[in-house]
């Protein structure tokens, strides 16, 4: 398991961006469309993510090998928010801790099935 992003929603991603690349000097390293964007912070390995979702909280994102494994022997230990579905390459599923704060899993298990 690996702490990969802080999951950041926002409904403008073009305002959120100029803020974390402009402000706190953040360097733009992929983006999917203009929903999208990730961004590395200087000095820290974990990456954010930028997101078109009104609808969200943010939180971190933990990439795992995969998530349908973690879910089977951990999910009863974990407040499920979602359960695990696919997404582009792989998986995905949403939990909340025991104090309230939602986290994500992600893996990339079928980005080499195609």
């Amino acid at each position: 398991m690996k702490l990969e992003f802080l999951y950041v929603p926002t409904t403008d991603v073009v305002a959120s961006l100029k803020v974390y690349r402009d402000v706190f000097g953040a360097t733009e390293l992929w983006r999917e469309g203009d929903a999208t964007v990730a961004l590395s912070m200087p000095g820290s390995d974990v990456q954010i993510m930028l997101d078109l979702d009104d609808q969200a909280p943010a939180g971190p994102l933990f990439t795992v090998d995969d998530v349908r494994d973690f879910h089977a022997a951990r999910g009863d230990a974990l407040q499920v928010v979602s359960e695990p579905s696919e997404i582009p390459d792989g998986y995905m599923a949403t939990y909340r801790d025991a104090g309230g704060t939602t986290f994500y899993l992600l893996d990339q298990s079928t980005a080499s099935a195609g």
